[in-house]
């Protein structure tokens, strides 16, 4: 009579393949259906063809006035002054905030006092407060002196003749950009390694000549990405000179359509200007984001193929 059981193991079944099945060809594997992505694309594509119906068919738009107002004088002469209201306060915000973070990381306990004050008040306070003092300045001080503190005056001038409502709006976009500058700034300074640092030292480098040369380059790879955030921001910033008689992009439009009461076509107007500036700005940000980290980039790829 035959054994009721083998106890080879040579001829004995492998466990493991009787309870697990045949086995699996994984050439022939094909990956899961992505319902739940097909899903999501199917519900974007159909929001997306209802906003482009909506646009397209709800009279109230009135494209047509769009397209009258789009390149007109007055909104092209605003556009033009909120571009140069963030050229000129953008450049000197930075310019002043990378003084300010300079002087936060020197070792000089008041340079690093005065810098911390100014932070904390041009942060803590609203740009549109700020926009208004600047242009109220006269009601303070009727005239701007110059001469040696509590002695002679050299020279005086009248307030509302300095302070125009340009002047107002560059001062206030420029010191409020300096104190967010003054932390985007000095935390790229801190990204650069101290080696380097050490290293022109060795070399001889005067500290002026071991930032502009060493130091600078190396933080603009960590500077440019919050900076371009910040300059998009100052654009949308200069909305905000309306207040003071600015005739920048918005205040422009608010001008004509307080004339025929076309509201929503006219802001449909800055809105577009706005977005075809800032893809401009978003564009030259990638290009100078590509230009300073170039030898960042080309470390890290030769560190993935290794």
């Amino acid at each position: 009579m035959q054994a009721a059981l083998d106890v080879n193991p040579a001829t004995r079944p492998n466990a493991a393949a009787a309870a697990t099945g045949p086995a699996i060809d994984v050439a022939q594997a094909r990956p899961r259906t992505p319902w739940g992505r097909w899903a999501a694309n199917a519900l974007v594509a159909l929001l997306a063809v209802q906003a482009l119906v909506f646009l397209a068919t709800n009279p109230r738009l009135e494209w047509a006035v769009v397209a009258e107002h789009l390149t007109g004088p007055a909104v092209l002469s605003g556009l033009g002054v909120s571009v140069l209201l963030t050229a000129v306060s953008m450049s000197l915000g930075t310019l002043i905030g990378t003084v300010l973070a300079l002087m936060k990381l020197s070792g000089f306990a008041t340079a690093r006092a005065v810098a911390g004050f100014y932070t904390w008040l041009f942060r803590g306070t609203p740009l549109l407060i700020q926009l208004l003092a600047w242009y109220n300045l006269a009601y303070l001080v009727p005239r701007l002196s110059i001469g040696l503190p509590f002695g002679p005056e050299w020279a005086s001038w009248d307030t509302n003749e300095v302070i125009t409502p340009f002047v107002a709006a560059v001062l206030g976009l420029a010191l409020n950009e300096a104190a967010y500058m003054a932390e985007i700034m000095r935390a790229g300074i801190l990204s650069v390694d101290p080696g380097q640092r050490d290293a022109a030292r060795a070399l001889g480098f005067t500290p002026a000549r071991t930032f502009r040369r060493i130091v600078f380059p190396q933080a603009m790879r960590i500077v440019l990405p919050p900076a371009g955030s910040q300059v998009i921001g100052m654009l949308k910033g200069t909305s905000l000179v309306s207040v003071i008689a600015m005739t920048d992009l918005l205040f422009s439009v608010q001008t004509i359509y307080n004339r025929n009461f076309k509201v929503v076509p006219l802001l449909l107007v800055a809105v577009v200007w706005y977005l075809v500036v800032f893809s401009g700005l978003s564009l030259v940000q990638r290009r100078l984001e590509a230009h300073f980290g170039r030898g960042h980039q080309a470390a890290a790829t030769a560190a993935r193929t290794r």
